[in-house]
């Protein structure tokens, strides 16, 4: 027989078969080829496993974010609501306040009054009538009468709102200062030169005082105080009335023709005092 390269005798042979037959039979009966089949098929199912689980946790994830979301916007409506009710709970206890150092005002004001006094509230304004009313929520049932001045203490203030012209059981109507129909007798408080004080039909314009002197223009100034004179018996004297604006003298007249502005605040009124000077009050 011719040789090759590579030759091979059958003890060689046989020598590797047996070799491979033994590891073979060794591998069997010793169960390591068992193991590594339970080990390719742990890691496959593992491996699924864990991907299974990759899934779930996600969507688990994205609804319980999507949950607590839906928590968060619930807790934040209501937070937005408690906050509201805050402000509006701190707001009410601001004019609560307000309200109250106004009523306190008014009563330390009436107790140093010599005269039986009426507070009442304002309830009502009529700008269209013959004269601008204005209605309180006291009338005839709380000692009311026709004629009555009425005052008010506002932002430490005190001031002549003006008379009662109408009396009802349960309400009366005030004829302010401002109104065209409305005349007291006033002094300016400096000087005690006295002179008549006229509305001019509107709270927002100027009261005018007449008859007062004008060669006694260089005594007056503006932001002087008009009081009430307290004569005629109409109104508590030294009440204001307003403070001096402008002073003109006028060629053809020998009063000066002076504007006052009204010391209360009219559209800012809510409660005013009357006056029963019929009546006086022990202390």
């Amino acid at each position: 027989m011719k040789k090759g390269p590579f030759t091979f005798h059958l003890a060689e042979i046989l020598l590797v078969v047996m070799v491979l037959f033994s590891a073979i039979t060794l591998g069997f009966s010793s169960g390591r080829f068992i193991v590594s089949f339970n080990s390719v098929g742990f890691t496959v199912f593992s491996s699924l496993q864990k991907g299974v689980n990759s899934v779930v946790y996600f969507f688990t994830d994205k609804i319980n974010g999507i949950r607590e979301l839906s928590d968060l916007k619930k807790k934040y409506t209501a937070l937005k609501e408690q906050l509201e009710n805050y402000e509006f709970l701190k707001r009410q206890n601001s004019e609560f306040q307000k309200e109250n150092d106004r009523l306190k005002s008014l009563l330390e004001f009436t107790e140093t009054l010599e005269y039986k006094n009426i507070p009442a509230r304002i309830i009502g304004r009529d700008p269209d009538s013959l004269y601008s009313g204005i209605t309180i929520n006291k009338g005839s049932m709380h000692g009311i009468k026709k004629g009555m001045s009425v005052i008010a203490v506002q932002n430490g203030d005190k001031g002549i709102v003006g008379k009662i012209v109408t009396v009802g059981y349960g309400a009366s109507i005030i004829m302010p200062v401002y109104d065209s129909m409305c005349n007291i007798s006033v002094r300016i408080q400096n000087t005690r030169d006295i002179g008549i004080i006229s509305g001019t039909g509107t709270q927002d314009e100027h009261l005018k005082l007449n008859y007062i002197r004008k060669r006694f223009v260089a005594d007056f100034h503006t932001g002087d105080i008009v009081v009430t004179s307290g004569e005629n018996g109409n109104y508590l004297p030294d009440i204001p009335v307003g403070r001096i604006s402008m002073i003109t003298p006028l060629d053809y007249s020998s009063s000066l023709d002076i504007d006052v502005d009204p010391i209360i605040d009219f559209g800012r009124l809510e409660n005013v005092i009357v006056i029963d000077m019929s009546k006086t009050v022990e202390k």
